[in-house]
């Protein structure tokens, strides 16, 4: 990474901006960099969350109750998200990390838990040198058009649509 950090955007509905933003941490912390990852909307422990036993310099934190396939955001998920967002402004201002993960924001702002105005704040108030990624479908575009580099995954063809199921180890 350079003296400067980016904004990465990873966003799309196809797979892969998780892994994505996963991969990356990975080559920061091989290159010695501290890493922060936290996860807006989930609450599972997903098997990528695991690297955090494998790792010096990375720190991972969930910062919601879950996702919202089968229920509508309440009350406690707007106060999760704010707390999240919190803590990952704390992490991208303290100097303890070279690179901070956002992952599935922009679910979060899809669904109205936080407003595009509050985390651009937040972003652009990071130290300079921290790179931060944000990951999650539905980007708006004043989070395109703020970012350094925007990655859109495109579904083309998924195992998913057949049935299917996610595999432990592969696919969560």
């Amino acid at each position: 990474m350079e003296n400067r950090g980016y904004l990465h955007v990873y966003t799309g509905d196809g797979k892969g901006k998780t892994t994505a933003a996963f991969g990356l941490a990975v080559r920061a912390l091989c290159a010695g960099r501290r890493v922060y990852i936290g996860q807006f909307v989930k609450s599972m422990q997903y098997s990528e969350t695991k690297i955090g036993e494998l790792f010096f310099g990375l720190r991972i934190e969930q910062l919601g109750r879950g996702c919202f396939i089968d229920r509508d955001p309440a009350p406690q998920d707007v106060a999760l998200a704010r707390a999240g967002l919190a803590r990952c402004r704390e992490a991208m201002t303290s100097g303890d990390y070279d690179l901070v993960v956002l992952d599935e924001l922009t679910i979060a702002l899809h669904f109205g838990l936080l407003e595009v105005g509050e985390v651009l704040e937040a972003l652009r108030g990071r130290n300079p040198r921290v790179e931060a990624v944000v990951t999650g479908r539905y980007a708006p575009q004043e989070l395109i058009d703020a970012a350094d580099l925007v990655t859109e995954m495109r579904e083309v063809k998924h195992y998913y649509a057949q049935g299917v199921l996610s595999r432990e180890g592969i696919d969560r």
